[in-house]
């Protein structure tokens, strides 16, 4: 069942016993950049998802470093850092909207699935501390980072207050469609920029979790819209970062990253599970294979250990292998690899 899978191999080579070092030069850690609680939020639940399908102590010892990154990295006030620099010391008052949002849905992954009774109450402790963040949160991705994590956290322990918080922020989603959606564009947004399919993913299992067809809808139909822009004759060409794409305007082809393939193959594989139509599994398939070769350039991006290149542009691949681009390759296969192995069971 997870043979063939990648390996942790690149994340063991970026890590140390402080978190995973942020970028590297080809596959060299670049020890200058640091670590960030973006990108060990990633980690974390990467590791989990491998310990789910290896059951093994790699997994786990990765598991403990990244957890307890984060809980050093957590503010009095419930947010947290985002950047640290090699030797240890926050660079930052407090982290990004994006961080914040990131390091709540890796806390609520860990209440759900951490191995461990202990592990799981210091997630839940650290998350519970997080709820008062969801107020300072103003931007679309972080607030959809926050309602990932807040459904796992709700499956975990299904308590009023969860609730009231995944309503809360999944109404606020919904107004956003509402205002910015028109003809010929059913989008949160007057543009689509990064790690676009988490949006209606966020919306769809909110609407889950609240039995709210509203939602669930209004998160599917979202999606059916993203495949259009980004489903060219059977190949995932998502979104690139060269000005992105504007209503009414012209979409930027490159750089591609690779965050946004695992996003599409987590949005799709939510889907599947509320409407069941086979096409959501092809496509999930389809988006993951960008990482093999199977994009507009025809290059492949994934190596073997586990490393991923950083993006694609018009001339082939950013040959170096950050920790974002190697994390979102390998949540890809391992999100894949669980839905094989335990079909029945909710993304």
């Amino acid at each position: 069942m997870t043979s063939g899978l990648p390996p942790l191999d690149h994340v063991v080579v970026l890590s140390d016993d402080t978190g995973i070092i942020q970028h590297a030069t080809y596959s060299v850690p670049n020890r200058s950049t640091g670590y960030c609680t973006d990108d060990v939020a990633r980690a974390f639940i990467v590791a989990l998802m491998h310990h789910a399908l290896h059951r093994d102590e790699l997994s786990l010892r990765l598991a403990s470093t990244y957890l307890s990154f984060l809980h050093d990295a957590q503010l009095d006030d419930g947010r947290f850092h985002n950047f640290m620099s090699y030797d240890r010391a926050w660079l930052d008052e407090v982290g990004t909207h994006d961080s914040v949002g990131r390091a709540i849905w890796s806390l609520g992954y860990g209440m759900r699935f951490a191995p461990s009774q202990p592990w799981r109450t210091i997630c839940a402790h650290m998350f519970d501390r997080a709820l008062s963040a969801l107020d300072w949160l103003e931007f679309p991705r972080a607030e959809a980072y926050a309602l990932l994590g807040l459904r796992h956290a709700f499956a975990a322990d299904p308590r009023p207050l969860y609730r009231a918080a995944i309503e809360r922020l999944a109404t606020s989603s919904l107004g956003r469609l509402h205002d910015a959606a028109g003809e010929m564009w059913f989008w949160f947004e007057d543009i689509m920029t990064y790690d676009n399919a988490r949006l209606p993913e966020a919306l769809m299992l909110a609407g889950r979790a609240l039995r709210s067809d509203d939602m669930v809808r209004a998160g599917l139909q979202t999606l059916d819209f993203l495949e259009t822009v980004v489903f060219e004759n059977g190949v995932f060409v998502p979104i690139g970062n060269d000005e992105w794409y504007r209503r009414g305007g012209v979409r930027a082809r490159f750089a591609q990253q690779p965050l946004e393939a695992v996003a599409m193959v987590d949005a799709e594989l939510a889907a599947f599970s509320l409407d069941e139509r086979p096409e959501r599994l092809a496509a999930a398939r389809r988006a993951h294979e960008w990482y093999r070769g199977a994009n507009s350039v025809g290059v492949p991006l994934a190596l073997e250990g586990g490393g991923c290149y950083d993006g694609l542009d018009a001339q082939g691949a950013n040959a170096n292998m950050g920790a974002e681009s190697t994390l979102a390759y390998l949540a890809s296969a391992y999100a894949l690899a669980l839905r094989q192995k335990q079909p029945s069971a909710a993304p």
